[in-house]
Parts: C-alpha cells; structure tokens; sequence
C-alpha cells in the first residue's frame, strides 16, 4: 500500500502502482476536479501540482511518486477558492464549457509560484494547454490578472 500526500491529507492507495495519478485521484479518491482529456499528457485537462511543479497526470504513474512528495488538485488549490487565479477567473468569467480549466489554472498557477512577472513570452512556452472552445485570449487575461493579485 502506497501512502500519497492529496491536499494535506494522507491517503492510501492500494491499487496497481503503474495506475495513472489521473485514475487514483479520481476513482479511488473522488476528486473529480482533475479531469481526463487527451490520455497522451498533449492536452493538460489533468494538470496537478507536485511539490508545486505542474505534472500532466494521465501518464503520470501512481509509483513514481515519491514518499514525502505533495500533490495538489484543484480542490486543494486553496480551501476558499480564493488563490489569485481563481480570482482572475471568476473576475473575468475565463471558462466556456470549462472542462479544460481546473488543468489550465493548475498549469497557470505554478507558473506564477515560479515565475510572477510572467511575460507573455513566459506564457506561451510555459502554458500549453488546450482548450477547445478557444479561450486562450481570456486565459492570458487572466494570468496577468492574477500576477496583480499574488
């Protein structure tokens, strides 16, 4: 039994270690936020964070992560859901379908933890997500919303 570290808690996961993340978040632990896009780590609909950095969980196996290692979802992005992203989110009405977007603010939001004065070149190397209602000039909006909110 592998012990991971999901928002602050300690949980066990008991499955196959090669499991996707993707499938243990959401089947064994009903976090539902981290969604399934593509299944090829192209599309960032199950972005999350590890130790901060984002991860594409739908190739991310169960095993490789290590002991101690935080993850974090969109639910566990701020209890509120008040981080500055979700902010810049809600303010500017960002989603469309919004299936895409809690990959997308996970993918933004460690790329202002690492980089706060993110340049729009910083943004389209760093965020490649895909968002298929096409949303992607509100997504930028957004980030630079939020880069006054941190």
């Amino acid at each position: 039994m592998k012990k991971l570290n999901v928002n602050g808690k300690t949980v066990n996961f008991d499955g196959d270690e090669d499991t996707p993340l993707l499938w243990a978040l959401r089947e064994q632990l009903g976090l539902t936020g981290t969604k399934y896009g593509c299944g090829i780590a192209a599309c960032g609909a199950c972005t999350v964070h590890i130790d901060g950095a984002a991860v594409r969980s739908c190739v991310y196996p169960v095993g490789v992560v290590e002991d101690g290692e935080v993850i974090t979802t969109i639910e566990g992005l701020s209890k509120e859901g008040d981080h500055p992203v979700q902010q810049a989110w809600a303010e500017l009405d960002i989603p469309q379908c919004g299936y895409c977007q809690p990959g997308m603010m996970m993918a933004v939001s460690a790329l202002l933890a690492e980089n706060p004065e993110a340049t729009d070149e910083d943004i389209d190397a760093q965020i490649t997500n895909i968002c298929r209602c096409g949303t992607f000039a509100r997504v930028r909006k957004g980030i630079h919303l939020a880069k006054t909110k941190l």
